[in-house]
């Protein structure tokens, strides 16, 4: 049997910044609304999530507790920010104190730097809902992005912007996935070559439990930039319908007089989506050539090089 890859993940921020919020929608199968239920995380919550493949996630949602922050960065220090391949920040774009954030932001990123020095950084402006204006909200980004960025050189960081009620967290936790994928470079060529194959537009590999874009390939450019994010969001929502009523959902195919999308178990983790605008292409054709990569893709999956 394979030996799993386990990477180590922090979420960190303040109390209340949404960070369990997101964790549950993302890896439990939450939608949005329930969440809001929750309570604060005490301390650390551990959880182990296999992803993909032999991938499992150590993730940890330490709480933003004033008196919990300080044991992270003081007695718990080594225990927290050592082994880490990914720490998360969560900040709170509603949030009265952003120089306090900041400040253990930096505490944060000291730590890591010291024990965890090839670890990736992510930030995430959260909770972006509440600001109605677009234009609003892309120049809070950037002032963010300028601010946490000049923070954290020479270390390089990616910011995000992100929602629980829209396309921009599951855009975000793909992003930060991806990251962590083995083999991801020969995943994408291989996706490429089957997307070419099957005359299709476009070819999308999503993780099977949450529906994150692990990879695609594009042979026609689309203008809508978070098509995956929404896709996910729609179809995850559409599973939970049906594991209400006992169904289990394997395959879907939706067609109109502009296009043909096929979604389908693909791998023993993933799902396949392929789209088609060419009328000639048959749907049974692209069926069966997804049928014969199957075995292929899952080796490329399972392999522990990255």
């Amino acid at each position: 049997m394979a030996s799993k890859s386990l990477k180590k993940v922090l979420l960190m921020g303040k109390s209340g910044s949404g960070k369990t919020s997101m964790r549950s929608i993302i890896f439990a199968n939450f939608l949005a609304k329930p969440t809001m239920r929750l309570g604060p995380t005490l301390h650390v919550d551990h959880d182990n999530v296999k992803f993909l493949g032999n991938l499992v996630l150590n993730l940890w949602d330490c709480g933003g507790q004033d008196a919990f922050m300080e044991a992270f960065f003081n007695s718990e220090r080594s225990q927290t920010f050592s082994g880490v391949h990914v720490l998360i920040y969560v900040f709170d774009v509603d949030s009265h104190e952003h120089e306090k954030d900041v400040e253990q932001f930096i505490s944060c990123l000291q730590s890591i730097n010291e024990l965890s020095p090839d670890a990736r950084v992510f930030c995430l402006i959260h909770k972006m809902d509440l600001i109605k204006s677009e234009d609003d909200r892309n120049k809070l980004l950037e002032e963010r992005t300028q601010e946490l960025s000049k923070i954290a050189a020479p270390r390089k960081l990616t910011v995000f912007r992100t929602s629980i009620w829209d396309e921009t967290l599951y855009k975000a936790w793909s992003e930060i996935v991806y990251q962590l994928v083995p083999n991801v470079s020969l995943l994408q060529e291989k996706l490429e070559k089957l997307c070419k194959l099957c005359g299709a537009d476009e070819v999308v590999l999503f993780e099977k439990a949450t529906f994150l874009v692990i990879s695609n390939a594009i042979t026609r450019e689309h203008s809508d930039q978070h098509r995956f994010e929404k896709i996910s969001n729609i179809i995850k929502h559409y599973k939970l319908t049906c594991g209400k009523t006992q169904a289990r959902f394997r395959s879907m195919e939706v067609k109109n007089s502009s296009f043909t999308a096929l979604v389908d178990v693909f791998t023993t983790n993933t799902y396949i989506m392929v789209i088609m605008s060419n009328p000639r292409i048959q749907c049974a054709a692209v069926q069966q050539n997804v049928q014969f990569a199957r075995s292929y893709f899952e080796q490329i999956i399972k392999s522990k090089r990255t």
